[in-house]
């Protein structure tokens, strides 16, 4: 394996049981499921459920913001997970839950962790099996964190950020540039101050696989040599660039959780509308 967060479904049908694999699929505003309903009646062996808003702290008002160190390492010791094991986050189709697995795992020190390029579907086409049956019960066990918080950013980083450092925004150049209105009621449109658009759906394929490593440094090209926070609706696609640089191999950046959630909602925070 290389250092991408990236697995392809052929390895990880290669190396048989290595990896333990979590289903973090998420529902994006607007689209509606039953995930653990669909997570009961098809998922990778060995598979496990890993919900975003239960691995989130249940105490902030904003959507799935990321947990206390102990609430996660409890999370996932009740998975039956040690910080040693190697995870494989997927989705039921592409990748939005995966890479925010994958951030958050890595947030709280977790070294051996990868995305299924592509997700289920990737899986099925491959010609990998799936259960079917009622999960078993697991056994818990301790799990340990080593948070790396340089991977995480307030809105005091980017109020305080100097010329080096530079914000993407995932969310669609309509949503930037206030086009359209916010999903979310209450929520202002626009940008922050200085942020460059880049659109999540940018690095992937219709099929939901990511772009070739050329594309992906042709993407990035314009913060080369600059600290990235990255943003979005929520802390969910600003994960999705994140894998994107880690795969492009460039220097880790930093997700801003509250994101525009938080940022559109606070009337002294300043924002930008149209192109700038």
């Amino acid at each position: 394996m290389t250092n991408s967060p990236l697995i392809t479904a052929k390895d990880l049908l290669s190396v048989g049981t290595a990896y333990v694999p979590l289903d973090a699929s998420v529902l994006l505003p607007g689209q509606k499921g039953d995930l653990d309903a669909a997570f009961r009646e098809r998922r990778l062996p060995n598979a496990r459920r890993f919900d975003i808003d239960v691995f989130a702290d249940p105490d902030s008002p904003l959507p799935h913001t990321v947990p206390g160190a102990a609430r996660f390492s409890r999370l996932m010791g009740e998975l039956g997970l040690s910080e040693e094991t190697p995870l494989v986050f997927y989705d039921g189709k592409g990748s939005v839950g995966a890479c925010r697995g994958w951030w958050l795992a890595r947030l709280f020190g977790h070294q051996n962790v990868k995305v299924l390029d592509g997700g289920l579907a990737a899986w099925e086409i491959a010609g990998g099996a799936l259960e079917h049956a009622v999960p078993v019960p697991i056994q818990p066990v301790s799990y340990r964190t080593r948070p790396q918080y340089r991977l995480l950013a307030g809105s005091a980083d980017i109020l305080n950020a100097d010329a080096h450092t530079v914000v993407l925004d995932a969310r669609s150049h309509a949503r930037f540039t206030a086009s359209v209105p916010e999903p979310r009621l209450g929520v202002r449109g626009g940008h922050m101050p200085g942020a460059l658009s880049l659109d999540w759906t940018q690095l992937v394929n219709e099929a939901g696989y990511f772009l070739p490593v050329e594309s992906l440094q042709d993407l990035f090209a314009p913060v080369a040599g600059r600290r990235v926070i990255t943003s979005c609706g929520s802390g969910l696609t600003a994960a999705t660039l994140l894998a994107g640089l880690a795969i492009a191999g460039l220097p880790d950046g930093a997700l801003y959780d509250g994101s525009w959630a938080e940022w559109g909602s606070d009337p002294q925070a300043p924002i930008v509308t149209g192109e700038e």
